[in-house]
Parts: C-alpha cells; sequence; structure tokens
C-alpha cells in the first residue's frame, strides 16, 4: 500500500467533500482526548473549507483520502492551521509524511508555527520531536486550552 501525497483541488467538489467527513473523524479523536464534545473544525462545511485561503496537502492510499495538511505562508512564517488524519491509519506515518512534504515545499521558511489541543498529547509530540516548541498557551470557547508551539525554519 504506496502513499501518494499531492496538492488539492479545492475545486472538487468529492475531495472536498471526503475531506470535510476525514477533519470530522480526525477532530473527533482530539475532541475526545481533550474533552470536549465538538471543535470548530467538525462544523466546517465544504463552503467553509473552500473559503478558508489555506493551502492544502493531502495523502492517499490505495486512492482513499487518508490525511490532510492544510497550512498558509505569510512572508517567511508558515502556519499549519490543520493536520488530519483518518483515524483507521494512525500511527502510520502518514502525518510525519504530509509534514515532511510540507517542509521540503516550504523549505526556505524562517519560522513555522502549530496549534493544538494542551492535552492532544500524540499531536504534541510528534510536534515536539520535529523541534516545535510551546510558545503560547491560552484558553479558547468553551474552556478548551490550546497551545500554539512554534520552531524557527532550516530545522
Amino acid at each position: 500500500m504506496t502513499l501518494e501525497l499531492a496538492g488539492l483541488d479545492l475545486g472538487d467538489g468529492a475531495t472536498v467533500d471526503a475531506l470535510v467527513a476525514l477533519q470530522r473523524a480526525s477532530y473527533g479523536v482530539e475532541a475526545e482526548l481533550i474533552g470536549v464534545a465538538e471543535l470548530p473544525p467538525m462544523r466546517e462545511t465544504p463552503e467553509q473549507l473552500r473559503a478558508s485561503g489555506e493551502t492544502f496537502l493531502v495523502a492517499r492510499r490505495d486512492g482513499r483520502l487518508v490525511g490532510a495538511v492544510g497550512y498558509a505562508r505569510d512572508g517567511d512564517v508558515v502556519d499549519i492551521h490543520r493536520l488530519v488524519v483518518d483515524p483507521a491509519a494512525f500511527r502510520g506515518g502518514i502525518a510525519t509524511a504530509l509534514l515532511d512534504a510540507l517542509e521540503a515545499r516550504e523549505r526556505d521558511a524562517a519560522r513555522w508555527t502549530v496549534g493544538t489541543g494542551a492535552a492532544n498529547a500524540p499531536a504534541r509530540a510528534l510536534y515536539e520531536r520535529r523541534g516545535f516548541a510551546v510558545a503560547d498557551e491560552l484558553v479558547v470557547g468553551d474552556g478548551i486550552r490550546y497551545v500554539r508551539l512554534d520552531r524557527p525554519g532550516g530545522e
């Protein structure tokens, strides 16, 4: 089973619908991990996803969407807005492969930033292994503890 990484065509309705379903499942697991009923991306519609202004890289296995990373670049800063993996494919290297592809694509970035639920230990461990460190912690929404992790470029 080969993993195929590619950009996402936001004009392809079926793929956008599949990404919305994928992120609902993935964020559902994060919601459980951090002890909340739901997270805002679980309510996102295909139209909202298209209007996000993010660039997406997706991972497919045997033609099926199994992961995606959405990000924005502002000058020399890459802000990872979302990293989602099909729960059935957790711990299969998909998140790592997506981050590797993103870092290769944006290798000249001077700084990287990402956020996650403070209690999302698997996500925090993934980012920390890649050199990210907690830069800020705050409470958002319905009392959700959120951390922002930053890393200089070139790591």
